[in-house]
């Protein structure tokens, strides 16, 4: 049917029941559960699907037996590829969202309009910068590759630093359990109960920190080296460290496009605050619940709400 844009009057197309945005494991569920009920829907991903499992080594939280990220992102991606109902817009990216009162506005980054009567965000989120933390210094510009870019021949008998004590490092040392790779991590004391368990792995040295200062080996804005750090103690002493090579342990911030969302001081998007026309599935919704399965489980009910709201059996919320 013809249809034009909720805010701007212009041309758009309108050939779905539901517009995804993002291709992770939350806007896959939604995708495939959408089709099972019969509902078209476009998903619109800027890289691979699933692009993030892809660099995690080692799972031990998932069902169906899969012990890899990238076993268990080529068994998803496999079925959403044969999903006849589901349209794939791969490497485009949605950047912008508005919403009237019965439908929804995406706009690509090619200039076209998609319309539906529901949406579901579920872009996820990327790794913190160590611009993006207070407790580190380092040159504007630089930009360092989370922990589980770390290539596990490379890193082999290497030391790295590690920034942050986020949950990729125990991934890490579980995917490479004889590696000799040394870990030297430093971690605010907001980090504190996250390292439980790396606490007394061998190969692992807790730095705490108030504050650490960064002096990369090359002055590139990618590089990933910084052979020697300079840490300030949560005790005031000061002590130098360097390594071979520095990575991100830091967490992430919130990816969403620009628009009609309500987002949090963290830059979330709670679920419950949105425009009924807009669903919130993954690790978008909040810091608390990111984990595979959830993304997964958030991202299928997400798709289902549609359904019956479609259908008047249940209030949109």
């Amino acid at each position: 049917m013809a249809a034009t844009s909720p805010r701007t009057g212009a041309p758009a197309t309108s050939d779905a029941d539901l517009i995804i945005i993002g291709g992770g494991p939350a806007g896959c569920a939604a995708a495939r559960m959408a089709a099972s009920v019969g509902m078209r829907s476009v998903l619109i991903e800027p890289d691979a699907l699933c692009r993030n499992l892809y660099r995690i080594p080692a799972l031990n939280n998932v069902l169906g037996g899969y012990t890899s990220g990238p076993e268990l992102a080529d068994s998803i991606t496999e079925e959403i590829k044969k999903t006849e109902l589901c349209r794939i817009e791969l490497g485009r990216r949605a950047t912008s969202l508005r919403t009237a009162d019965d439908l929804v506005a995406v706009t690509l980054d090619t200039g076209i309009q998609l319309i539906a009567p529901y949406v579901i965000v579920a872009t996820g989120v990327g790794p913190l910068q160590p611009s993006d933390a207070s407790w580190i210094t380092a040159p504007p510009d630089l930009a360092l590759a989370p922990l589980w870019q770390a290539d596990g021949e490379t890193a082999e008998g290497r030391t790295l630093l590690i920034l942050g004590g986020d949950r990729p490092i125990g991934t890490f040392l579980r995917a490479h359990p004889t590696s000799g790779t040394r870990l030297l991590v430093t971690y605010p004391h907001t980090d504190d109960y996250k390292i439980d368990e790396i606490r007394e792995e061998p190969r692992v040295t807790l730095l705490p920190a108030d504050h650490v200062t960064l002096h990369p080996t090359r002055e590139a804005s990618t590089a990933r080296e910084a052979s020697t750090a300079e840490i300030v103690g949560r005790d005031g002493e000061r002590q130098t460290v360097k390594a071979d090579f520095t990575y991100l342990s830091l967490g992430t911030s919130p990816t969403a496009p620009s628009g009609d969302l309500v987002r949090d001081a963290e830059g979330y998007c709670p679920a419950a605050d949105q425009h009924p026309r807009i669903i919130i599935a993954g690790d978008l919704r909040s810091a608390r619940f990111q984990r595979i399965m959830s993304a997964i489980g958030s991202g299928s009910e997400a798709a289902l709400h549609t359904y019956y709201a479609t259908r008047d059996l249940i209030p949109a919320r």
